[in-house]
């Protein structure tokens, strides 16, 4: 989904179509749609389709989207990640808490009523307390195409069940020892209405009811129960969560809840080159393989922001992909050209040399006299409300080492650089010819001499001087010392979790490269987090919110220009 009229334009996919017709024949007055995240690790691309979908359900229909932390495993659960989920939510273009579409809730904050649609089941004799081990439950659960065995604790009276439900509520059963259970079918052939469970005992305090209970509901349990409290109309769930339905109307129907909401599901986002098990993400930042949930490298929505992705561009890459019943992988470079077609249109440019070699123009006084030359380039080439940037052009400068070459016999088709004795243009500055090497005691190229061409700062050559190319560059007296991270995908293989591979080594070794040393133009100081430049030639780059300090900043690569991957596979 689109936070913009665009996707007005385009076919409504099927969620879209039933909520229209839901409005038309009057079966809701307004639609009310949830986000339900476990505060238990980072938000990843994955997350972002559901974001997208959700909200946007809300924005177009004038509806509202429900923000609900489904925090019901303390064991797993941080206050860090609440906070980073909130943050990530509303970077993506969605307004929580006052003014937003969505108010923040907990499904913490339906314990209290949730224990009592639970002595409500065991009261209707719908539910029991199971003193099977885990080992055992998994023998008598059965196979999919064998149905289970009832459990001997399955016949227990009503008030036997009451009593022990007590004392799991009190803490006087260890954990494991013990569940509630739901008592619906151990022969059906839906495996999830064998007898799911609905409370389990964990002595751990919660970070938002601290102490107060020692029992805590499943997901199963709590889903429908607090879309119910909530007045969720349309509960959108990917594809896993179909044969969980059954279970989730079953709960519905057989509690006093005060609406009954429908579930739906949609194909959730499959992206080669990528994991998104929050398990294995969690541990590449334990085993500091990554730096944290917001290395660049992260399919996180943090990570992504910090490597200078936008929001308007996942949004895109949302829409790109559209929303479908049917499972499919979708390829990396989908997202990447979002990225790269929304910076394109929208970064501003700039010119950063990575891997400095000087060049000293020798009759620079001669034409502009001492001091800088003080050249114009515009913001952006296609959008001039973008302004202009003032650009010190100085005596001694900076190119690339790889822009200059003392091997005359390269065609002008090969290299469209500078070579020595022939003649290059600087970007927005004048037209030069290197004219002598000069190195140091090892015989590594030190600087490089040159002359400009008079009067070609905006203008064409004169008859005979033919440039091989156009070059950037930056001065050597008036320049920005930074780091720049080379930032690339973090798996070489396109299914890195697939066929029972181990996903750790399917990492790229080249996933990062650290330069020192490169030297930024002097606009660049101005710099801000979150600020995407193209730097040109080069790709499209953004200040580091980590790393950056008052005395080096740090550029992350957000994307090439091209896309390099094509040829890989």
């Amino acid at each position: 989904m689109n936070t913009n009229n665009e996707s007005a334009s385009r076919p409504l996919n099927f969620i879209e179509q039933i909520i229209t017709q839901d409005l038309e024949r009057g079966a809701v007055e307004a639609i009310v749609t949830r986000f339900p995240p476990e505060p238990n690790g980072y938000l990843h691309i994955g997350h972002a389709k559901s974001i997208c979908l959700n909200f946007g359900l809300a924005k177009r229909f004038g509806g509202t989207c429900n923000l609900r932390f489904d925090d019901t495993n303390p064991a797993k659960e941080d206050q860090e990640y609440i906070d980073a989920i909130i943050r990530d939510v509303e970077w993506m273009g969605f307004p929580v808490g006052k003014g937003g579409l969505s108010n923040v809730y907990y499904s913490s904050a339906y314990f209290d009523q949730l224990y009592q649609w639970a002595l409500e089941l065991i009261n209707n004799g719908k539910a029991y307390v199971c003193e099977l081990s885990p080992e055992q439950a998994r023998e008598y659960r059965g196979t999919l195409t064998a149905p289970g065995k009832d459990s001997p604790f399955r016949d227990r009276s009503v008030a036997e069940n009451l009593a022990e439900f007590e004392k799991m509520r009190n803490g006087e059963y260890a954990e494991g020892a013990c569940v509630l259970r739901a008592k619906i079918d151990m022969a059906a052939g839906n495996i999830n209405l064998r007898d799911p469970i609905l409370y389990r005992i964990r002595k751990q305090a919660h970070h938002q009811t601290s102490d107060k209970w020692c029992i805590y509901p499943t997901y199963d349990f709590a889903h429908g129960q607090g879309d119910a409290i909530e007045g969720v109309t349309h509960s959108i769930c990917t594809l896993e969560f179909a044969d969980h339905r059954p279970l989730y109307e079953w709960l519905l129907a057989n509690l006093s809840v005060p609406a009954e909401p429908k579930q739906y599901e949609f194909a959730r986002l499959e992206l080669n080159y990528t994991v998104t098990s929050k398990r294995k993400l969690k541990q590449l930042v334990d085993e500091t393989i990554v730096d944290a949930w917001d290395d660049p490298r992260m399919p996180t929505i943090a990570g992504m922001r910090r490597r200078g992705f936008t929001a308007a561009a996942l949004r895109k890459f949302c829409d790109l992909i559209g929303v479908t019943k049917s499972a499919s992988t979708v390829d990396l470079g989908m997202l990447e050209y979002a990225v790269r077609d929304d910076l394109n249109e929208n970064a501003p440019r700039a010119m950063c040399v990575l891997k400095p070699l000087k060049l000293v123009i020798t009759n620079f006084e001669e034409h502009f006299g001492a001091g800088d030359k003080v050249v114009q380039q515009p913001c952006h080439p296609n959008r001039s409300e973008l302004g202009a940037r003032e650009i010190p052009f100085s005596r001694e400068i900076y190119i690339d080492q790889s822009d200059f070459t003392e091997d005359t016999s390269l065609s002008r088709k090969k290299f469209k650089r500078l070579v020595l004795g022939e003649y290059v243009r600087l970007r927005g500055a004048s037209v030069i010819k290197a004219e002598q090497v000069i190195r140091d005691d090892d015989g590594n190229i030190a600087a490089v001499e040159c002359t400009l061409v008079a009067n070609t700062i905006g203008e064409d050559p004169p008859e005979g001087v033919r440039p091989r190319g156009v070059i950037h560059w930056v001065s050597a007296t008036n320049c920005v010392t930074c780091e720049i991270r080379l930032y690339d995908r973090l798996f070489n293989d396109a299914s890195p979790d697939a066929g029972g591979k181990d996903y750790l080594q399917c990492l790229n070794p080249s996933s990062l490269e650290i330069i020192s040393g490169a030297k930024a133009e002097i606009s660049l100081t101005q710099a801000t987090v979150g600020q995407g430049y193209q730097f040109e030639r080069e790709g499209y780059f953004t200040l580091d919110s980590r790393y950056t300090t008052a005395e080096m900043p740090v550029f992350n690569r957000t994307i090439g220009l091209k896309d390099n991957w094509a040829n890989k596979v």
